[in-house]
């Protein structure tokens, strides 16, 4: 019977102990910073509120000056730079990853303001230096319990998290081998689908520089092709590797089939649900909690900076998998941890989310209305309208700027040639009006019979 995952990151760090090479994450308590055991009454003086606010708006709503708009509507590089006072256009945003819009809510900025106020961005280290205080350590708390994982381990962001997580699978191989370059059977097997995120891609290429990782490449979505690659596969360590919500189709991926297989094939499952963190799942716990298998995915990678309105990364996970993670992914160890205002709006958001369930209900109504309107059956918040060509996507991109919505064409290399598409993202913020105007001037340049 094949040895679990559980065993071979304890054997892993037992090495490191006896190299002394754990690294070690012990929180700074700052003055009057909150104590873990003091959740409840802080939670109390966060002020929520039961339905959408004058302030909300301004997560969809901005403005442009003038210089820009014809820069853009004309497809002229710009530095970022505007000349002199000008007037300004509004623009409607539809390209946010603000999905519940808490980067504007008051009591989030209260929170980040306060800790501003007594301890200005905290001490700036490494978290395995002086960078981790007990305002990390009680996101962390937070985070662990949204995903029903035993911990969690901040990053400074998504992309680190997922590098550093894909760092420490590979060095589990180097450890195990004590030192020397694993045997084939004695590298880990990573099997990813074809369209994660490049902070994926990228950290497992950067663990195939440590020439312990065998990598396999899934069609998108294709459980048949995933179940035929693990079932040749003769490594006994088989991680496989997924996005949860795809951020260039908004797909989401088939969990209930990859429950199966992770219970035929006993690999490691690891989810990146940046985009269904907060969005999916009775209490915002996503993708894994919609699909009510929380207890079948191994390491949850996420991100506090769309959903959650602030900035960052985590990975929720065991004690163990923490504890190796933090010794050997290199993104985590050598940059700089969260300022500790970022890390207190981060838990204020959490606990805003949790209560005000209506924003929730809302993005997903808005999902509704998109459907309805359109007949596209989208899955997600994400909405991707694929037309081809690049001068197509930016024809169309131009003409939504013209009616006053802010929609960005997507080109290569961020989707294949000839896949170039309008990107549309919904917001709870959004009004089933703001849809309906959308939809309008989408028909105007797009055919949604074409999409289906």
């Amino acid at each position: 019977m094949m040895r679990s995952w559980d065993h071979w990151v304890e054997e892993a760090l037992q090495k490191l102990q006896h190299l002394q090479l754990v690294g070690s994450l012990r929180p700074i308590h700052l003055h009057s910073a909150p104590a873990l055991e003091a959740q409840k009454p802080i939670e109390d003086e966060f002020n929520v509120f039961d339905e959408l606010q004058p302030w909300d708006r301004s997560a969809v709503q901005v403005q442009i000056t003038e210089a820009t708009f014809q820069k853009w509507v004309h497809d002229i590089p710009s530095s970022g730079d505007d000349d002199g006072i000008q007037s300004f256009k509004k623009l409607l945003l539809f390209s946010t990853n603000d999905y519940l819009g808490l980067g504007s809510h008051p009591t989030i900025g209260k929170a980040a303001a306060k800790v501003a106020l007594e301890h200005g961005m905290g001490p700036r280290s490494s978290a395995l230096i002086c960078g981790y205080t007990d305002y990390h350590r009680l996101l962390e708390s937070c985070l662990a319990d949204l995903k029903e994982k035993e911990d969690c381990l901040l990053c400074p962001t998504g992309f680190a998290a997922n590098t550093s997580l894909m760092v420490a699978l590979g060095s589990v191989g180097t450890l195990l081998a004590a030192g020397k370059t694993p045997l084939p059977d004695e590298k880990i097997a990573i099997f990813s689908d074809a369209l994660n995120h490049a902070s994926i891609i990228d950290g497992i290429r950067i663990a195939d520089k440590q020439k312990s990782v065998q990598i396999f490449v899934y069609r998108h979505c294709d459980m048949n092709h995933l179940d035929a690659l693990l079932s040749s596969c003769k490594i006994m360590k088989k991680v496989v590797v997924t996005d949860s919500v795809f951020s260039m189709d908004g797909d989401v991926a088939p969990m209930v089939e990859l429950v199966k297989l992770r219970k035929e094939h006993d690999f490691l499952l690891v989810i990146d649900d940046a985009h269904g963190t907060l969005v999916f799942g009775k209490n915002g716990g996503g993708v894994a909690e919609e699909f009510n298998c929380e207890r079948d995915v191994d390491i949850c990678v996420g991100t506090l900076s769309k959903a959650v309105g602030c900035q960052g990364g985590f990975i929720a996970c065991s004690k163990k998998w923490k504890q190796l993670i933090q010794s050997r992914g290199r993104s985590f160890i050598f940059s700089t941890s969260t300022p500790v205002p970022i890390a207190a709006a981060a838990h204020a958001a959490l606990i805003v989310a949790r209560k005000e369930t209506w924003r929730r209900r809302a993005i997903w109504n808005r999902v509704e209305d998109f459907r309805a309107l359109t007949g596209i059956p989208i899955k997600s918040p994400i909405i991707s309208l694929v037309v081809g060509s690049e001068e197509k996507a930016l024809q169309a991109s131009q003409s939504l700027l013209k009616y006053g919505f802010h929609v960005t064409a997507i080109r290569p290399p961020s989707v294949p040639p000839n896949s170039c598409r309008l990107r549309v993202t919904l917001s709870a913020m959004h009004t089933r009006h703001d849809i309906e105007k959308l939809v309008d001037a989408l028909s105007r340049c797009i055919n949604f019979q074409e999409l289906m």
